[in-house]
């Protein structure tokens, strides 16, 4: 793009939807300013507390039209902007609960917002573009899951991801689980146990016997679980040994995890991004040294931005027809114009 155009990101998780304008084409790198991989600058953005409905159909696409049609609108009237050029929006479960998504936005974006240009992206994708941008390379995205996603951009590599009853290994609710198993075992008396986990587990939870009731019918179980896990790292910086061997073993996952996905070659980059990092070194110095087991060949660099930054990264691609992400169904869908359109 010769001049700077105005784009859309959207990020639909678990913990709500967060809508943001930026405008495209801006020249320079990551600055305190706000301009992103890309030339991408941050304008202005509306959060959702409330995450969108899924039904049996998948993501409700109806309900994140009401949310993101006004909320849009807003945002170009508050900046004075004319037209959108391109919109991303990425979303948790995109490639097996997408459909109505697939099926229902470009029509309905294009007829409400005029938008002829749009990508459908999981949201690992987007935590991949936030990251890292667009270049080759792996990313790991973990908070109370865990998803490892890597690209020589030909292709996506996925590992992982599959939920706390089949993965999600080394995540925030393995670990939380990891250590309220621990507690259970000292309160029973068996081998494995930890007395400070226990203790733990009685002032987060109270009595240990109550605990099957308090997470086997909660539908937001996993969270739950994850909600133990920075007392696993608490205990564990404080040389509880239990702890420091179950932050050891996630560690060994999350590397693996990496190593799965990373493409071949020199000198590429992994980045982490996500909740479950901020645990800090009872997690990170493990695994900076499983990475360097498993990963000799690449660097751990930080993640320059998050999976709302990485909507905005994929959406001034796709409006600069630069984009150079893999397209895949499920991981990354994008309508673009045709001859005859006018947009």
């Amino acid at each position: 793009m010769s001049t700077a155009a105005w784009v859309l990101g959207v990020d639909s998780g678990g913990s709500g939807l967060r809508i943001a304008l930026a405008t495209a084409g801006v020249e320079g790198g990551v600055t305190e300013g706000g301009v992103t991989q890309g030339g991408v600058r941050l304008v202005d953005s509306v959060v959702f507390g409330e995450p969108v409905r899924t039904g049996a159909g998948g993501i409700d696409a109806g309900h994140l039209l009401q949310r993101l049609v006004p909320a849009a609108e807003g945002l170009l009237g508050r900046a004075g902007a004319d037209r959108l050029a391109a919109v991303a929006v990425g979303a948790a479960g995109m490639a097996t609960l997408g459909g109505d998504l697939r099926a229902t936005l470009p029509g309905a974006l294009r007829r409400s917002l005029g938008v002829g240009r749009l990508a459908l992206a999981a949201d690992a994708v987007t935590a991949y573009a936030g990251a890292l941008g667009q270049r080759p390379g792996a990313v790991v995205a973990a908070g109370t899951g865990l998803i490892a996603l890597g690209t020589d951009l030909s292709g996506w590599r996925r590992a992982d991801g599959w939920g706390h009853l089949l993965g999600d290994c080394g995540s925030g609710a393995w670990i939380g689980r990891a250590g309220l198993e621990a507690a259970m075992r000292a309160h029973d008396g068996r081998r494995g146990g930890s007395a400070a986990l226990l203790a733990r587990a009685e002032a987060v939870f109270g009595p240990p016997a109550t605990l099957p009731g308090q997470l086997y019918p909660r539908a937001d179980r996993p969270a739950v679980l994850a909600s133990f896990a920075p007392e696993v790292a608490r205990c564990g910086a404080a040389g509880d040994p239990v702890s420091v061997g179950i932050l050891a073993r996630a560690a060994g996952h999350i590397a693996e995890a990496a190593a799965a996905v990373c493409p071949p070659g020199e000198d590429l980059e992994v980045a982490l991004t996500g909740g479950l990092f901020k645990m800090g070194d009872p997690l990170l110095l493990p695994l900076r040294a499983e990475l360097a087991e498993h990963l000799p060949y690449a660097r751990t660099v930080p993640a320059v931005g998050d999976p709302l930054d990485g909507a905005l990264v994929v959406a001034a691609a796709l409006a600069a027809d630069t984009l150079r992400l893999p397209r895949e169904p499920g991981m990354l869908d994008t309508t673009t114009p045709q001859p005859t359109d006018r947009t």
